[in-house]
């Protein structure tokens, strides 16, 4: 597996964001078929309190995610993306544990996300439990999964 060194930031311009944008319409979108209504939404607009990330291989978008505050206390990890030609190089992990530095920041308890079924394996490396049923989310089976940050 080769390791990369990638810059991961939080979005802090309006190009930024359009970076990120990319990589997650090239992602969830183009290869899996998201409606780009389902893709885009509300957490996306500037002042919803979403904290956006993008990650970068020299000045290529590569990589994308989003925090959002979810309940007093817990942080709602989504949109986690990586283009296909930066798969299995250590880049999504590098994402998550960038994601995870700024929840504690943000005061955030715990973390929970919706991962796609076939990404399970990955987030129960990271920390994250299973939590109930397997369900449909945009046509793609999705597991709820939770881990405590403190």
């Amino acid at each position: 597996m080769k390791q990369q060194s990638y810059a991961i930031q939080k979005v802090s311009s309006e190009k930024e964001m359009q970076d990120a944008l990319t990589v997650r319409k090239a992602v969830f979108i183009d290869e899996q078929q998201v409606p780009a209504e389902l893709e885009i939404d509300e957490h996306d607009e500037q002042g919803s309190g979403t904290v956006h990330f993008v990650a970068y291989n020299e000045q290529e978008p590569v990589g994308a995610s989003r925090l959002r505050p979810y309940t007093p206390g817990v942080g709602k990890v989504e949109r986690v993306a990586v283009l296909q030609s930066e798969r299995g190089t250590g880049l999504g992990r590098q994402i998550m544990l960038v994601m995870e530095d700024a929840a504690k920041e943000l005061g955030f308890d715990s973390l929970k996300l919706n991962a796609q079924t076939h990404a399970q394996r990955f987030y129960e490396k990271l920390g994250y439990e299973p939590h109930g049923d397997v369900f449909d989310e945009a046509g793609i089976e999705h597991i709820a999964m939770v881990k405590a940050l403190r």
